[in-house]
Parts: structure tokens; C-alpha cells; sequence
């Protein structure tokens, strides 16, 4: 029956132009900000704590938060759709000599980046500007099979292809070994035996290690990308200077920690940028140390 439901959604979506995903996006944030007051009150205070505002700047970053949300989700409708001309036309980029040289390096790269902004749409950008012929995603995917499928059938792409993270480690090994690319959402909470505890937006967070520690072992440059929502249908690439772990020194554990904060420094720089962006429903302190 799921699939039946997803399969109703998919063409739907794809049918829709993506202003109108947009438009359908701030909808659905308002109605989960309406309908959810237990999260609405969650979110709020989080911000509160985390950004140090009062309840009135929150409460509208908040909101503001559940509709940039929501349209990152059906973000995901127009992946495939992002050609030269859309990425010529809609996207600024900063920091643009190092966005070519992320994109032209020989050396085996990790892409880091957060539930931040349209990162829906990074694999749209990724396989357009990188001289690599495959690239890998490791993502976590729902418990539900039938719309896992659906994530996996939606942010499959030429040059893209997506790894469900518990069985991503040996296959994203052997492809950074090979001067590959793997990308990684590196901002969500974890379990104890998968974490370094690290501060993050001032509190001591959970971080997935994972990547750190394929990173290292492929001698790999990690690289910080991000994608921001501008007015007007219009993006911000966001490339920050890469870590090249083959240069880091101390012990494998001591290593390991350097690129975990690296990475986590880098996201937690652009939620403090554009903190209406990022992903607050999320409960990122979950996990204790």
C-alpha cells in the first residue's frame, strides 16, 4: 500500500515546476508549525539556548526554519533536473577558486555538509562541476522500505549514487582509495559506539566519526560544501578551505579528532550564517556522552 502512496507522489512531484515546490514547502512548514505544538515549543527553546535570543527572535527563526525545511525535503523532486543552464543562471558562487578546485583535484575527496540549506540539490551541483566520473552519497535512509526506495530511486543520478550508510564503509573505501569522491551528511546525532563528543552551537554533541576515519585511512581531502536558499529561486554555493588529512599528525585517535571537529567547525560556521536553514526538528543532543 506505501508504495502505492509514493508512487502517486513521485510523478506529482516531479511534475512540479520548482517555484510551486517552493510555494507547496512554505505550506507544509506552516501546517507542521500549526499542527505540532510539542515541537514547535522544542525547536524555540533549542534556538533560545543554542543562539542565545530571546523568545520572540526564536520563535520566528523557528518558524522560519520549519517552512526552509520542508522545502528542502521536496527539493528533492527537481535533483535531476538541474542542468548548465539552470546552474548558470540560479547559482552564485562564493569562494569560487576553491569550488574549482574541489571539483579538479586528483586526490581522493570527502564531501561534508549539513542538513542545511538545499542540500537535496548538492548531487545536482557536485556532478556537473567535478572532473570525477562517479561520485558515492552515504546516506541514512527511513525504516520504511517502500519510501526508502524512494529516496534511493529519487538521488540516484548519472555520476551520483547513493550508499546506505551501514553498508557503505568497505565499497567508499575502496573508491576514495581509487581517487573517488564520497559525500556525507556530517550534522546528525548518532550512536555512542559511532561518536566523538564534540561541542557544537556550545554543547557537547555527538559526532559520526564515520567519515573522519574513511578520510584518514584513504589519506583523502576532506572539503566542507554547502548549498544556500536565496530569494527568487535563486542558490549561493558555499565551498570552505579543505582539511588534507594526509598532513595531520599524533596518534590515529588524536587524528581521528581533528577531523571530526574540522568538519564540525565547518558546519556549525554556516548554521551561525544562516541558522533559519538548517534543520532544528532534528534533536542533534540526543545522544550523551
Amino acid at each position: 500500500m506505501r508504495h502505492i502512496v509514493y508512487n502517486v507522489f513521485l510523478p506529482l512531484g516531479t511534475s512540479l515546476s520548482l517555484a510551486r515546490l517552493h510555494a507547496l514547502g512554505n505550506g507544509i512548514g506552516k501546517l507542521i508549525w500549526a499542527v505540532l505544538p510539542s515541537r514547535r515549543k522544542e525547536t524555540t527553546a533549542c534556538m533560545q539556548e543554542r543562539l542565545g535570543l530571546d523568545e520572540r527572535e526564536a520563535r520566528a527563526l523557528a518558524k522560519a526554519s520549519f517552512q526552509h525545511s520542508a522545502c528542502s525535503f521536496l527539493e528533492l523532486f527537481h535533483a535531476r533536473y538541474m542542468d548548465h543552464r539552470f546552474l548558470e543562471e540560479r547559482i552564485e558562487y562564493e569562494n569560487p577558486d576553491l569550488f574549482v578546485r574541489m571539483g579538479s583535484t586528483l586526490r581522493p575527496v570527502v564531501g561534508v555538509t549539513g542538513h542545511l540549506g538545499c542540500w537535496e540539490l548538492l548531487g545536482g551541483v557536485l556532478k556537473r562541476f567535478n572532473i570525477k566520473t562517479d561520485c558515492q552519497v552515504v546516506a541514512r535512509l527511513p525504516k520504511d522500505a517502500a519510501l526508502a526506495d524512494l529516496l534511493m530511486h529519487m538521488r540516484t543520478q548519472s555520476k551520483i549514487r547513493v550508499l546506505p550508510h551501514r553498508e557503505a564503509a568497505t565499497e567508499a573505501l575502496g573508491k576514495l582509495r581509487s581517487g573517488g569522491l564520497c559525500a556525507f551528511l556530517v550534522d546528525h546525532n548518532c550512536k555512542r559506539a559511532e561518536a566523538q563528543f564534540l561541542p557544537f552551537l556550545g554543547k557537547v554533541a555527538a559526532v559520526n566519526k564515520g567519515p573522519a576515519i574513511l578520510a584518514l585511512r584513504a589519506k583523502a581531502e576532506v572539503w566542507p560544501f554547502f548549498l544556500i536558499r536565496l530569494p527568487e529561486g535563486r542558490f549561493r554555493a558555499v565551498t570552505l578551505p579543505c582539511l588534507d588529512t594526509a598532513t595531520l599528525e599524533g596518534s590515529r585517535a588524536e587524528r581521528i579528532e581533528q577531523i571530526c571537529r574540522f568538519y564540525t567547525e565547518a558546519v556549525e560556521k554556516m548554521v551561525l550564517r544562516y541558522p533559519e536553514q538548517w534543520f532544528w526538528m532534528h534533536r542533534r543532543w540526543k545522544t550523551r556522552p
